[in-house]
């Protein structure tokens, strides 16, 4: 009999009083004695007394255990402590004053943390109404804190049960699951606490090329006639973009793993017809499979006993799109397995991506949108058998990796692409991610900048909210400043729910459109830059979109600033509905990417160039299937010492061969001597660059572009 860790009819009534006992006393808490465990790299693990491993093995967030220490010492200066209250097991870390909080993941709310509360109970959550946004698709059990001198540390609450975090003079985490050990990692700057998380969860995989360009979908582009006009005009309009999606209308009777005979019956002809037009497409696959004898997926997993069960270990039905569904249950090596399977058919139709969405997963005509969290999944020698209140946070993130790994076996030459709306801290290694139903309303159009930046600052670097906002009707003008911003997260897709107006780029008249266009190409043209910058994230964990405070933590001023924000570590993006917006210090450059005058654009953000930063752009183009560095533009701005450098990585974009040395990583420097200023390249590790790639040399000078030209073999004096 599985132990039921849940609080009964007295549950929320117990957690407010939970809540008032923080603020006035801890008296009534049952303290409990710990062991500390000291690791390199200045990470502690804090274990509680009552401790059992096998409610917490192996950890979903924790891919590389932290070495421990021979010799052993208590120079934290934060203090952890254990406690149990109302048949919680709670977890306070104690940091001192004058300390800023972020991360948590997905959450609505400020930048900054402090004062909040989150829940951790992954919620199909349209528009972001339920508990105020403060409880949506994913779950992130961190906290990063930066202090006064930018001296840094971050918290992992080692912990899959339902959870709530409150931030206040204390981080408090309150689980409904057995007792749970604390990571806390502690370093000079917020980069290398980022780091050290890298290094402890994994990293992301190198994605392809063609998932950084841009991405158009809607619920739903039906049928596969209505998808080749979509492309067709497109190329028409000029308008860049790599990637069309098909959202759960392409399925039979939305039943996964089928393409509905009438609007899709010929899904091959219709991938063909993109890949021809140099368009990429990814396709919807949810968890939910109808249970109907005949039906080729639910059959295959009755075999195998697939299934989620009930707490009295009948098979669990819940209503999703195609009516009554089965779940698979992902803890047992078998169904992860059978379910990688299952996309061999799927891709070989020409598929490029997958979209693994209502992964929390959704059920509808239920209490909280979920199933049961007594539900039982029986696991096997690899994950152990338990309930779903310990399993229900990583549902989402165990279909991913699932779905990724069987990607991989159909394509085993290409790198997968798969993106989710559930997942858990650690998931970055198996999908990028959404910000889910948002709503068409400037107020989520600035709420997506804190938010993508605090899954950031929570180890997803891949990510972007649906631009144009989700749910209801954008306007022209919310639209144009949704696609200006937009073109710079990370992850770049519009997406619009049905019903709703058409929110394509000409959809809002011809003005909309030019923006749409000019921001796109800004966006293209950046791409050897974005790609870098996810090359850095692969290997470092660094993320890819970056609060203004990044680039100097121990400047307070900056630690509030979530309407800018700095894209890698050279540009600054400064949206134009920035009402006092903060900039770092020193000379920060206006440049344009592709022509564009932003100074005295209504829609375009301004895009500043750090001192002392080289930016390598491409020559522009509509699709990453016209990807070259044949010709690569440099914008330099030199810093105090009319100095400047910056890296540029490139591999082929698909693929594997970087990982056998097909790859170049140069650096690009720019030195000034008795007045004359010379630009130079060196490899720092790869192949060369072909001796001649020509480079154009964009000097950003305070009022003034000057232009300077050469091959990339060869010394360039700048003409400055």
């Amino acid at each position: 009999m599985i132990k039921y860790y849940k609080m009964k009819n007295t549950k929320n009534l117990l957690y407010l009083l939970f809540l008032v006992s923080l603020l006035i006393t801890s008296c009534v808490e049952k303290q409990q004695k710990q062991t500390i465990v000291n690791c390199n790299n200045n990470v502690n693990i804090y274990y509680p007394p009552s401790y059992d491993k096998s409610s917490h093995s192996p950890s979903f967030a924790v891919l590389n255990e932290p070495k421990k220490l021979q010799k052993l010492s208590d120079s934290s200066s934060l203090k952890v402590a254990f406690s149990e209250l109302f048949d919680r097991q709670i977890a306070q870390v104690s940091f001192g004053s004058n300390i800023d909080l972020y991360g948590t993941g997905e959450v609505m709310g400020d930048l900054i943390r402090n004062g909040k509360t989150v829940k951790l109970w992954n919620t199909d959550n349209y528009g972001y109404g339920k508990d105020n946004g403060q409880r949506l698709y994913q779950s992130h059990p961190w906290v990063l804190g930066v202090g006064e001198n930018g001296k840094s540390f971050g918290v992992i609450a080692d912990n899959t049960w339902k959870m709530e975090i409150a931030l206040g003079e204390r981080i408090t985490f309150s689980s409904e699951g057995p007792a749970f050990r604390v990571i806390v990692i502690e370093k000079d700057s917020p980069q290398e606490v980022m780091k050290e998380l890298g290094k402890l969860t994994g990293t992301i995989e190198l994605p392809p090329l063609w998932s950084l360009g841009f991405h158009q979908c809607r619920y739903s582009y039906y049928p596969d006639e209505r998808v080749k006009s979509l492309v067709d005009t497109m190329r028409l309009k000029d308008i860049p973009c790599d990637v069309i999606w098909m959202d759960i209308d392409y399925m039979q009777d939305f039943k996964i793993f089928t393409f509905d005979s009438v609007g899709f019956p010929d899904p091959k002809e219709t991938n063909d017809y993109l890949h021809k037009n140099d368009f990429k497409s990814v396709w919807m696959i949810d968890p939910g499979i109808k249970a109907e004898k005949g039906y080729f997926v639910y059959d295959s997993g009755e075999k195998i006993n697939a299934w989620v069960k009930t707490r009295n270990d009948s098979v669990f039905l819940g209503k999703v799109w195609p009516g009554d569904c089965v779940f698979p249950d992902f803890t047992q090596s078998k169904v992860s397995k059978w379910w990688g399977g299952l996309y061999e058919n799927f891709m070989a139709t020409g598929i490029d991506g997958v979209w693994n969405d209502m992964n929390e997963p959704a059920v509808f005509e239920t209490e909280d949108w979920t199933m049961p969290d007594s539900n039982n999944h029986l696991g096997d020698e690899n994950i152990k058998n338990d309930i779903h209140l310990r399993y229900h946070n990583v549902y989402g993130m165990m279909m991913v990796e699932s779905s990724r790994k069987g990607i991989m076996k159909s394509n085993p030459d290409k790198r997968p692409f798969v993106l989710t709306r559930s997942n858990f801290l650690g998931g970055h290694r198996y999908a990028a991610t959404w910000t889910g139903d948002n709503n068409s309303s400037m107020k989520h159009l600035k709420q997506s900048i804190p938010m993508s930046l605090n899954l950031s600052l929570s180890g997803q670097p891949f990510n972007g909210p649906d631009i144009g906002g989700f749910a209801g009707n954008a306007t022209p003008e919310l639209y144009a400043h949704w696609i200006a911003v937009g073109a710079f997260y990370p992850f770049s897709r519009a997406h619009s729910t049905k019903g709703s107006v058409n929110q394509e780029p000409w959809s809002f008249g011809q003005e909309v459109e030019t923006v749409s266009r000019e921001a796109l190409q800004r966006r293209y043209r950046l791409l050897p830059y974005i790609y870098t910058l996810f090359w850095e994230s692969s290997n470092t964990g660094m993320p890819v979109m970056r609060p203004v405070f990044f680039n100097n933590p121990s400047e307070k001023y900056l630690r509030t600033e979530q309407e800018n924000f700095l894209l890698g570590n050279d540009l600054l993006i400064v949206p134009k509905w920035s009402e006092n917006g903060q900039i770092p210090s020193g000379n920060w450059r206006n440049v344009s990417i592709n022509g564009e005058n932003s100074l005295n654009h209504k829609y375009h953000p301004d895009v500043l160039i750090r001192p002392g930063a080289i930016v390598p752009l491409c020559n522009p183009i509509e699709s990453t299937n016209s990807f070259s560095l044949d010709t690569i533009t440099l914008l330099v701005s030199l810093d105090t010492n009319s100095s400047a450098k910056g890296i540029l990585y490139s591999d082929l974009g698909e693929g594997y061969q970087y990982q056998n040395g097909e790859f170049s990583l140069v650096e690009f420097y720019a030195e000034t001597q008795n007045g004359i200023t010379t630009l130079n390249a060196q490899i720092i590790d790869g192949n060369s660059l072909p001796n001649n790639t020509k480079i154009n040399i964009k000097l950003i000078l305070d009022d003034e572009v000057r232009n300077s030209f050469g091959i990339i073999e060869n010394a360039i004096v700048i003409n400055n």
